[in-house]
């Protein structure tokens, strides 16, 4: 349970030199954080640059396989009024 004394109590066991050791706690650990977070964003560069370089590839692949694809409809046209052109 949270008293008035227990308040009391604690405001008298944090010296300034127990605040200063937390204050200096508290800066290393959020540096800590902030070198993770710049790690972190230099990881995220780096999927993004790969990430990029695998679309690009899948897109080139896709490019080839729709004029491949197209060039066969056109060939495939090309034969049919052929066929039809030797028959009439």
């Amino acid at each position: 349970m949270f008293t008035v004394q227990s308040c009391t109590w604690m405001r008298e066991s944090w010296t300034d030199a127990r605040l200063d050791d937390f204050r200096g706690e508290v800066n290393r650990r959020f540096e800590n954080v902030e070198d993770e977070i710049r790690e972190l964003r230099g990881e995220v560069k780096q999927l993004r640059s790969e990430m990029k370089s695998g679309f690009e590839a899948v897109n080139k692949t896709m490019l080839n396989g729709i004029l491949i694809l197209f060039g066969s409809c056109i060939a495939g046209f090309a034969a049919l009024v052929g066929l039809v052109a030797t028959q009439i």
